[in-house]
């Protein structure tokens, strides 16, 4: 009885012994067909993530870098990629540094021009291998990073100094670094490689004439056209290799002789900028030739009577309307604001050949008015001011058996100066520079000038309507709200 009882517990063992060889078996085919499945998904995700690598990597840069910088320090503007679009020459950048010493800043930007055109090649060349290369092109020792472009036999050096503009901070007597002029200088350098001939500008001399700004006379050069003066007095005649004469606000009238002269310049297809100033002294023949193209200027100064067009409390401080003509381009779209202080007001007469065409650059409001008693020192009109609207600048043209002329003319020199363009963000120079380029551009010739990227803060220009808005909200409506919320929690608390 003890023996089968004890036969039938060792069988009951046997039957719920676990038979690890089996579980093994069907456990391993299970797994390795997961794990086969899995091991393929893996290897063809990861070939996916490297053939999207390989595509991106030969994307242009364009398309998969974005600027994120305050400046836009990596990106290049409108302009420059119009230039890069219309460019058929080929032209080589060298970047001269050394491996692992390169500027990013630079290197990124050189991307962005060798991206855009197919005719834009980058090549670093590092002085160590080739100590000899930059010679080949300037006798001066280049700074690291300094760059030299060239096409066919022309080429020009761009110092690395000359990218970056630094000013002394006279609280540490530390150099510190307030500019980039990156694309300004890469893409002056592509339009002087590239042009057949490069435009003179003649300034005209002897009669007490407002200089150039040190910007403006930057931005001009940057736009390759070469400067020189002009005394017409000796000289008898405009150059027959000027491509467009300056005259800059004489304080004392030309003589017949020199009128003769620019109006035969002009008539023969000519291009002039003219900028003149209030002034009592008698100025006959320069407005002789300002009345040959049907333009007359106002007695006194134009005072804005709408607050939105004037600046800093100063109604004589211009904001002038942009208008949308060729030789603004697109200025007023692209946000740009123009500063005119102490401007003559431009009127155009309806006593002019029909052959003459003019055109409004700058434009004041219809409240404006020209202040003639300059010494009654009253902002608001009076009798005798003469009433608006005016313009402040405008462009002429004139085809007469196929030689066209053009002028650009505006009633305020201040348009000039530095410190006012610095007030508009460089809103003055760009017109100064969108002005020339439309007189002097040919199919020969390039003239594209990139205003340097500011890395401090910018100015902000608020009309005069804005100001005055924001200082009741500031001083009186803001703190007016805090006064009577206060006040009704307190008084309902005191009720409670």
């Amino acid at each position: 009885m003890l023996k089968n009882k004890m036969k039938e517990k060792n069988k009951e063992k046997k039957h719920n012994k676990i038979n690890f060889r089996d579980i093994f078996l069907n456990f391993s085919k299970k797994h390795i067909k997961n794990g086969s499945y899995s091991m393929t998904m893996t290897v063809v995700f990861i070939a996916v993530v490297i053939v999207i690598n390989m595509i991106v990597g030969e994307l242009p840069s364009k398309y998969t870098e974005i600027d994120v910088s305050g400046q836009k320090l990596y990106s290049i503007g409108d302009e420059t990629k119009e230039l890069l679009s219309e460019l058929e020459k080929d032209v080589t950048i060298y970047q001269i540094a050394q491996s692992g010493g390169e500027d990013e800043v630079i290197t990124s930007l050189l991307k962005k021009y060798e991206d855009e055109s197919e005719h834009i090649k980058v090549e670093q060349k590092d002085p160590v291998v080739n100590p000899k290369f930059a010679s080949e092109y300037t006798t001066d020792n280049l700074s690291a990073n300094s760059l030299i472009v060239t096409c066919g036999d022309r080429s020009k050096v761009i110092d690395y100094n000359n990218m970056y503009e630094s000013d002394i901070d006279y609280q540490t007597y530390s150099y510190q670094t307030t500019g980039f002029d990156g694309e300004g200088q890469i893409t002056s350098a592509i339009g002087y490689v590239t042009s057949e001939n490069l435009p003179i500008l003649y300034t005209l001399t002897g009669h007490g004439e407002t200089e150039l700004g040190s910007t403006m006379k930057e931005g001009i050069e940057k736009a390759n056209m070469e400067i020189k003066s002009l005394n017409l007095v000796s000289e008898g005649s405009v150059p027959e290799d000027a491509d467009c004469l300056f005259i800059g606000s004489p304080s004392t009238d030309i003589s017949s002789d020199e009128k003769d002269a620019i109006l035969k310049y002009l008539e023969n297809g000519g291009k002039a900028m003219i900028f003149s100033d209030y002034t009592e002294a008698d100025m006959k023949n320069f407005d002789e030739i300002l009345a040959n193209y049907g333009l007359e200027r106002t007695d006194g100064i134009v005072f804005e009577g709408d607050s939105q067009h004037y600046a800093m409390q100063m109604p004589y401080y211009i904001l002038p309307d942009i208008g949308n003509t060729e030789a603004v381009s697109d200025m007023a779209s692209d946000g740009y604001m123009v500063l005119a202080p102490f401007a003559q007001g431009i009127v155009k007469s309806d006593d002019v050949r029909n052959t003459v065409t003019v055109n409004s650059l700058l434009s004041t409001s219809e409240q404006a008015f020209s202040k003639t008693n300059l010494s009654s020192g009253s902002l608001d009109k009076e009798d005798g001011d003469a009433d608006g609207p005016f313009d402040v600048g405008v462009s002429v043209t004139e085809n007469i058996d196929d030689k066209e002329t053009k002028l650009v003319y505006y009633s305020a020199s201040s348009l000039l100066d530095s410190q006012v363009n610095q007030m508009v963000s460089g809103g003055n120079e760009k017109l100064v520079m969108e002005s020339l380029k439309w007189m002097v551009d040919t199919e020969e010739t390039v003239t594209v000038s990139i205003p340097s990227k500011s890395l401090q803060v910018s100015s902000l220009m608020i009309p005069g309507y804005d100001a005055s808005f924001w200082k009741i909200c500031v001083m009186g409506v803001i703190p007016g709200f805090f006064l009577v919320a206060g006040f009704v929690v307190w008084f309902k608390r005191r009720r409670a």
